[in-house]
């Protein structure tokens, strides 16, 4: 045993510290911390359905700070597009978890899912609030699950803010971009949109309306109360409904 261990140190070179070996565990360690279990559900190779989520706060053209959960717009909308293009996907399901966050980056990804050749279907899960609820509607067909709940509140500013008649006329074509678009993609009215938005007494600190579940579907602001399920069958049944109206066309 001694003779085996003079081998090892005589074939080390001096100076250099004996190698470690790997740890073969590692990728099982580095699972744990950073989802919570060692095993995680693939989706098939074969999958005709991509999911997207869009949670905690929508990150514009300003950085936010790191502790911030955070969906940027510049990533998505390169999946979006690459969701397009590509044969295999048949349908998108976006989830839904948002405090809100930047109007034109909101906005933007709300106008490219409307605008996705592709069925498309909306859950709205813990929240769609601010922002978060013209990107709710812009899909095919929305749900909200019954617990869920969706600030509608005017639109903000921060930072700087130039106190001239300009200021708030600018705020105001902005209000308009973002009531115009919920309401052609919904199938609320925009007299009780602006009522639900201007509402005085039911947010503690703001301007606005906190709508819970049900009640989003009674505004005609999401198309039904339902979750995961009942979307993944919606989204099956419109892409369904595009393979037929495609073989009706060749036909």
């Amino acid at each position: 045993m001694d003779q085996d261990l003079q081998k090892t140190s005589a074939n080390q070179p001096e100076g250099e510290e004996p190698q470690k070996q790997e740890n073969p565990s590692s990728p099982i360690i580095e699972k744990i911390q950073q989802l919570g279990q060692t095993n995680v559900p693939q989706l098939s190779s074969d999958s005709k359905i991509h999911c997207l989520t869009i949670i905690g706060q929508i990150e514009g053209h300003m950085a936010l700070p790191p502790q911030n959960k955070t969906t940027k717009y510049e990533h998505l909308i390169p999946q979006l597009v690459a969701i397009e293009q590509n044969p295999k996907i048949e349908g998108v399901l976006i989830i839904l978890n948002t405090v809100g966050g930047d109007v034109e980056a909101g906005l933007a990804i709300s106008e490219i899912l409307s605008t996705l050749s592709k069925p498309t279907v909306s859950v709205v899960l813990g929240g769609g609030h601010s922002i978060g609820v013209p990107i709710a509607v812009s899909c095919d067909y929305s749900f909200i699950v019954e617990t869920a709940t969706m600030t509608i509140h005017p639109v903000r500013l921060t930072g700087l803010v130039i106190g001239v008649p300009q200021t708030f006329e600018y705020l105001d074509k902005m209000q308009d971009r973002v009531v115009n678009f919920v309401t052609k993609h919904s199938h609320v009215s925009e007299e009780v949109f602006k009522d639900l938005m201007f509402a005085k007494g039911n947010l503690t600190r703001d301007i606005g309306t906190n709508v819970i579940g049900a009640e989003a579907v009674k505004y005609g602001l999401i198309n039904e109360v339902g979750g995961l399920g009942k979307a993944m069958k919606k989204l099956n049944e419109l892409i369904d409904l595009r393979k037929d109206n495609k073989e009706g066309l060749i036909q």
